[in-house]
């Protein structure tokens, strides 16, 4: 019955997100298009069914950084101030009131997707100092550019120690699917994520090649010797997981330990995946959503030897960004998930029951595209808001 359901309500034209069914090189249309809209399991659980999204309008906001354009990520230095890219390629450190532009920054291929994507710092930043962001960049083989990985020193507003420690390759000069968000888990492994670049039929599924992967580092770069694909003839050592889409959401889920992604569906599907050693997550084998057009991109929709989503949205809201909130100033929404919607432009709070998502919330609805959210350290719930800047989640009396 769930498939019967699934296939009825896709074929009365659900909008969704992502770049249209051929595959468009239009980076800049396929922006707009998208973003408006340990071990394999063998008997995967079945997925729950798609559910409705409630309002409340118990929640507003204030803004704290305002002027951004297109605010990627941002992450809060030791003493409460914030490092924000913008996607053009700028690294606005923002303190006392005052953004300052960071100088030193990697030149950035800005296209379509692309750009200067997330920032996080290390979790032992105090001692060592060290920053990780992800950017389009234009290095390596190939026209066009390709997702990479960097980490760099902070003194006086200048970048310094800067080092490459992962670019895929080969570039293309498509403007769809770079990912990217960073994480780290409790063990001080930096996993990364890189969409498949509108190559559907060609990267996610090859563990040969990048893209359509999430990857696992050490801290320094080098690649941990327990990596599931060490050893394979022609593999990729640095991937974790493979048959991705376009992760714009990454967490440590600090209950369970685990690396927690979201990723942009096609039309349809966006999904929620727990991230698994050498789990393939079957993209485009396996999908909840259906080409642009509105043809099938494939009748399966799970398969015993790929990993299934906890949870998928239908229709797709274009999540980016991900926060598992712990802060006690909202005891309300503590344990559960917020996600932005890039296309219908509010922030969702996901009641979280183990790894079962029971309930969606609409918050600051009609607010603006929200490509981030990040609990702070103070406790408070902060968003990156596109076209006004980093606003603050306030509770309405």
């Amino acid at each position: 019955m769930k498939r019967i359901l699934f296939i009825t309500v896709i074929a009365l034209g659900l909008i969704a997100c992502g770049e249209n069914g051929k595959e468009a090189d239009t980076a800049q249309v396929d922006e707009n298009a998208e973003e408006t809209a340990e071990e394999q399991t063998q008997e995967p659980a079945e997925v729950p069914d798609p559910i409705d999204a409630e309002s409340s309008n118990k929640y507003s906001f204030e803004m704290v950084v305002e002027g951004l354009k297109i605010p990627w990520g941002f992450t809060f230095l030791p003493d409460g101030s914030m490092l924000i890219t913008e996607k053009k390629g700028e690294i606005i450190h923002y303190k006392d009131g005052k953004k300052t532009s960071v100088q030193g920054v990697p030149e950035v291929y800005d296209r379509g997707q692309g750009g200067l994507l997330d920032i996080v710092l290390h979790p032992d930043y105090e001692s060592n100092g060290w920053i990780y962001f992800t950017y389009a960049s234009k290095e390596g083989e190939g026209n066009g550019g390709n997702t990479a990985l960097m980490r760099a020193k902070l003194s006086e507003n200048q970048l310094t120690n800067k080092e490459t420690l992962y670019k895929a390759s080969p570039n293309t000069s498509k403007g769809q699917h770079f990912g990217s968000r960073i994480a780290f888990d409790k063990n001080g492994y930096l996993y990364f994520s890189i969409g498949e670049r509108g190559e559907r039929d060609v990267n996610p599924q090859d563990i040969s090649r990048d893209n359509g992967k999430v990857y696992r580092l050490n801290d320094d770069g080098s690649v941990p010797s327990d990596n599931p694909f060490i050893g394979q003839e022609n593999a990729v050592e640095a991937i974790y997981s493979y048959g991705h889409r376009n992760p714009q959401g990454m967490i440590l889920n600090p209950e369970t330990g685990e690396i927690w992604v979201h990723e942009h569906g096609p039309k349809g599907g966006d999904e929620i995946n727990v991230v698994k050693k050498g789990a393939n997550y079957g993209w485009p084998v396996v999908t909840y959503g259906e080409n642009y057009s509105g043809t099938s991109i494939t009748d399966e929709r799970s398969r015993p030897n790929m990993e299934d989503p906890i949870f998928y949205w239908l229709p797709s809201i274009a999540p980016s960004g991900f926060a598992f909130v712990t802060s006690d100033k909202f005891p309300e929404l503590k344990g559960n998930l917020l996600v932005g919607s890039l296309k219908f432009q509010y922030l969702e709070l996901l009641e979280l029951n183990g790894k079962k998502i029971s309930k969606r919330i609409k918050l600051l609805e009609d607010s603006g595209r929200m490509r981030d959210v990040k609990q702070g350290p103070d406790g408070n719930i902060y968003i990156a808001v596109e076209g006004k800047g980093i606003a603050k989640l306030i509770k309405n009396q």
